[in-house]
C-alpha cells in the first residue's frame, strides 16, 4: 500500500520547540492574507479569455517551467523527452501522458528542492492529491489532475479569486501592443491584472534580432526610429501606454550593474552604428549603462518603480540555445559589481524621492558586502526578495541573516513569486511567509524583538511591504 502524503503544519519551522511554537503563532496572523504578485511572469492570455484552462497535467506543471525540465536535463533527459519543441520543428513527444510518465519516474531527483516542495503542495492543497508521485502512481494522479482541470472552477480566473491574489503583475516587452492587457479591461472582469514595461529587446543591443525589435518599436509607437532622439521619443511614448494600462514598474534584466551617462552625440553615434550593423560590444555595454541612467530619468518623470536584476550569464550553453532558444534553464548566476556599478546613477539620481529602485542579485555575496549598505544608505534603492536559484527555505535564511542586520526589513520590497508556473503562486507565498515567521520567532526567542513588533514586522513583510514599495496602496 502506498502511504498518503500530509502537509505537515509546521513544514519549514525550525525544530527548537521554542522558534516552532512562536513561528507558528506568528504564521497564523498573516496565513490568509491577499496574495500581492508585482512581479512575475504568468502570461495574461490565460486569464484574459473566460474560457481558457490550464492544459493538461504536463501544460501545468512541467512544459512552460525551467525549474522542472532544468533538472530532468542534468540528469541526461532530453528536452524533447518532455515535451519542448527544438526550434527546426523537430521531433518531441507530443504524449502528454508520457511526458508526464517521465516527470513522475524521475520526481524523485525534486526531493529537497524548492521545486519539488512546491509541486507536493499544488498537488495536495490545490488537486487533492494524497499519493506520492512516483513512476507507479503516475497514471492515477494524471488522471486525477486532468478531470479538476476540465471543471469550471480550475479555469484561471476561478483559480486567481480562490488564491486570493490581490494583485498580479504580468512581464512585458516594451513592443507588446498589450492586447492580452486590453480583453482584460474590455471582459469586465475584476481580476487585477497589470503589464510591466520591460525594454530590454530594443536597449541590449546585442539582442538577437535587434533590428527587428526596433522595427516593432516603431510600429507600436507610432514613432519612426530613426536615431537616438527619436528612439528616446519611442520608449516614452511606449511608457505611458503601459502606465495608462495600470502599469506600476519596469523591468530590466542587464547583464551588469554597470551604468554610465554619455553624452546625447555619443549615444546617437552609437546608436546609429547598431542600426547599421557594426557595433562593437563596447558600444553595448557603454550603450546599455548609458540607457539604464535614461530609464531612472524616466521614471522620476513618470512615476513607474524601476526594477533591476542582473548577474545573470543567459544561454550559458551555446549548444542547447542554438536547438531550443533562450529560457530553456541554463541561465547560470555571476559575480557582478553593485557598488561601483550604479555609481554614476546613484550620484545622479540617488537622493531623488521621486525615484525607487529595486534591486535583485543572482550573485549572492554581494548581500552584505554591497546591496544592504547600500539600500540602508540611499533613499532611492529597496531590495527585492531572493530570487530565482534562491527562493528557498535556505535562501530566504541567508538573506535575512545577510540583508536584515544592515538594510533593516523596511528597505526590502517583501516578497514577489517571479514565476510562469500559475499554480505555484501560492505555494511560493506561503514559503517566504513561514520561512519569515521563522526568521522572526527565532530573534524573539533570543529577545532581540518583542512579540508585537515581530507580528507587525510579519504583516509588512507579506503584504504591506511590497504594495508600498510598488506604489500599489
Amino acid at each position: 500500500m502506498t502511504e498518503a502524503i500530509q502537509l505537515s503544519p509546521d513544514r519549514y519551522f525550525d525544530p527548537d520547540p521554542t522558534v516552532r511554537t512562536l513561528a507558528r503563532e506568528l504564521y497564523e496572523t498573516v496565513a490568509t492574507l491577499p496574495l500581492v504578485c508585482p512581479h512575475g511572469h504568468v502570461d495574461p492570455r490565460l486569464l484574459a479569455d473566460e474560457q481558457a484552462t490550464l492544459g493538461t497535467p504536463a501544460d501545468l506543471f512541467i512544459i512552460p517551467d525551467h525549474y522542472v525540465f532544468r533538472m530532468l536535463y542534468s540528469q541526461g533527459i532530453p528536452l524533447e523527452a518532455v515535451g519542448i519543441p527544438p526550434l527546426d520543428g523537430g521531433a518531441h513527444e507530443t504524449d502528454h501522458r508520457k511526458i508526464w510518465q517521465t516527470f513522475a519516474d524521475h520526481f524523485y531527483l525534486f526531493r529537497g528542492t524548492p521545486t519539488g516542495l512546491w509541486i507536493n503542495e499544488e498537488l495536495q492543497t490545490i488537486f487533492a492529491v494524497t499519493q506520492p508521485l512516483n513512476g507507479k502512481t503516475a497514471q492515477p494522479i494524471y488522471d486525477q489532475i486532468a478531470e479538476k482541470l476540465a471543471r469550471p472552477e480550475f479555469r484561471p480566473r476561478r483559480l486567481f479569486e480562490q488564491f486570493n491574489v490581490e494583485v498580479l503583475c504580468t512581464t512585458d516587452a516594451a513592443t507588446d501592443p498589450l492586447d492580452q492587457h486590453q480583453a482584460l479591461r474590455a471582459s469586465g472582469w475584476q481580476g487585477n491584472i497589470l503589464p510591466t514595461f520591460r525594454p530590454d529587446n530594443v536597449i541590449n543591443l546585442e539582442t538577437v534580432g535587434w533590428r527587428k525589435h526596433i522595427d516593432a518599436l516603431s510600429q507600436t509607437s507610432g514613432i519612426t526610429v530613426h536615431n537616438y532622439t527619436t528612439f528616446i521619443q519611442a520608449l516614452e511614448n511606449r511608457r505611458a501606454f503601459f502606465k495608462s494600462m495600470g502599469a506600476v514598474a519596469t523591468d530590466h534584466g542587464a547583464p551588469n550593474p554597470y551604468t554610465t551617462e554619455l553624452s546625447e552625440q555619443a549615444a546617437n553615434t552609437i546608436f546609429q552604428r547598431a542600426l547599421e550593423g557594426e557595433f562593437t560590444t563596447d558600444d553595448a555595454a557603454q550603450f546599455g549603462g548609458h540607457m539604464l541612467i535614461e530609464m531612472a530619468r524616466m521614471s522620476i518623470e513618470d512615476g513607474l518603480v524601476m526594477q533591476l536584476h542582473p548577474g545573470s550569464l543567459r544561454a550559458h550553453n551555446r549548444s542547447l540555445a542554438q536547438r531550443f532558444g533562450r529560457d530553456k534553464g541554463d541561465d547560470i548566476p555571476v559575480a557582478v559589481d553593485f557598488t561601483r556599478g550604479l555609481q554614476p546613477l546613484l550620484w545622479k539620481y540617488g537622493n531623488d524621492a521621486r525615484l525607487t529602485l529595486i534591486l535583485f542579485t543572482l550573485d549572492e555575496t554581494t548581500y552584505s558586502r554591497e546591496l544592504a549598505p547600500l539600500a540602508g544608505h540611499y533613499p532611492v534603492l529597496k531590495l527585492g526578495p531572493p530570487w530565482w536559484f534562491f527562493d528557498s527555505l535556505n535562501g530566504m535564511r541567508r538573506y535575512f541573516e545577510q540583508v536584515m542586520e544592515t538594510a533593516g526589513i523596511y528597505n526590502t520590497a517583501g516578497f514577489n513569486d517571479d514565476t510562469r508556473a500559475f499554480a505555484s503562486i501560492p505555494a511560493r507565498h506561503d514559503l517566504w511567509r513561514r520561512a519569515s515567521a521563522n526568521w522572526l520567532g527565532s530573534l524573539v526567542a533570543r529577545h532581540m524583538v518583542s512579540e508585537g513588533d515581530a507580528c507587525e514586522m510579519l504583516y509588512d513583510m507579506a503584504y504591506r511591504l511590497p504594495k508600498r514599495a510598488y506604489k500599489l496602496e
